[in-house]
């Protein structure tokens, strides 16, 4: 067997094996618009339900991740057929809504940009197959952001020793976070799709979920060249309750001042509007970059 990885979104990887199996005369098989794929993936559902049974049980309320639908929509056509009164919930990534947009739109559309940070599920286009299913059987899709998910997949770590993917952590961030009401439900299943997580993105999804949480925040501030310029911020700025966690400065020769990043982390995300009235009544010239906006992701 041979691996071809290909450097870039899923439609670039589903292009590239089209290809390949047209010029090498292979078998295509999409992995998400396609019956038997669905089929299988449905497989799932139909181990909830005989696992369930055995404890004699059954499942309420069952949330499933989302990318191109075929999990989904397998896997709600195996609990709609066995366990009729169940509800299921799709879960996609804000910045990878297309499942949402095409219920929304009626149809499949190319979303014209996808966050590719949850990358198992950072799909522009839904399947036409999928889509005709779970506009008719599934009964709510939600999206959930990128920062939640990863304080997700540190809370399941830390706490349950899972290893899981961003897409893989969908399903339990629609619950954690509390996207999902679950106060009328009595079983519920939540669909961990994957574990496929290099360690070393572990740093980012720190970082994104300390900034989701309102805990960690980055400035610009403008320096005078001159000695002491530093010390007097400190003093100025900070009360001891926070912690400086990233300072970038380049001195610049012939320049009377220089900007530097500074990162902050709060104690409390309630701390900010007083931290940011300190701010404003330095003498240095100070900006927050804001989260999403382009500067800070270019910086960081």
């Amino acid at each position: 067997m041979t691996t071809v990885v290909v450097d870039g979104p899923f439609e670039d990887a589903d292009a590239h094996a089209r290809s390949l199996a047209e010029e090498q005369g292979l078998t295509y098989v999409h992995p998400f618009d396609n019956a038997m794929t669905i089929a299988g993936q449905g497989s799932v559902g139909i181990e909830i339900v005989e696992q369930m049974a055995e404890r004699r049980q059954k499942p309420d309320l069952v949330v499933v991740p989302v990318g191109g639908g075929g999990l989904l929509s397998g896997v709600a056509l195996a609990l709609k057929n066995r366990t009729p009164g169940v509800r299921v919930i799709g879960v996609e990534p804000a910045g990878a809504a297309s499942m949402r947009a095409a219920l929304n739109s009626s149809g499949p559309m190319r979303l014209p940009e996808v966050d590719a940070f949850v990358d198992g599920a950072a799909v522009a286009r839904v399947g036409d197959l999928p889509y005709s299913i779970v506009s008719e059987i599934v009964d709510e899709v939600i999206s959930v952001p990128a920062g939640a998910v990863c304080m997700e997949m540190l809370a399941l770590y830390q706490t349950d020793g899972i290893i899981a993917e961003p897409a893989g952590a969908l399903a339990t961030t629609a619950i954690a976070s509390g996207a999902i009401d679950t106060t009328d439900y009595g079983q519920i299943v939540c669909i961990v799709s994957g574990g496929n997580n290099d360690v070393s993105r572990y740093a980012e999804i720190v970082e994104r979920a300390a900034i989701h949480q309102g805990l960690r925040h980055y400035f610009l501030v403008t320096f005078p060249q001159e000695p002491g310029a530093l010390r007097t911020f400190l003093e100025q700025t900070l009360t001891g309750d926070e912690d400086i966690i990233h300072f970038e400065y380049t001195k610049k020769n012939n320049r009377e001042s220089g900007p530097a990043l500074v990162g902050i982390d709060l104690a409390h995300a309630e701390d900010l509007a007083d931290f940011e009235d300190r701010m404003e009544r330095s003498p240095l010239r100070i900006e927050r970059l804001r989260p999403g906006t382009g500067i800070l992701e270019m910086l960081l």
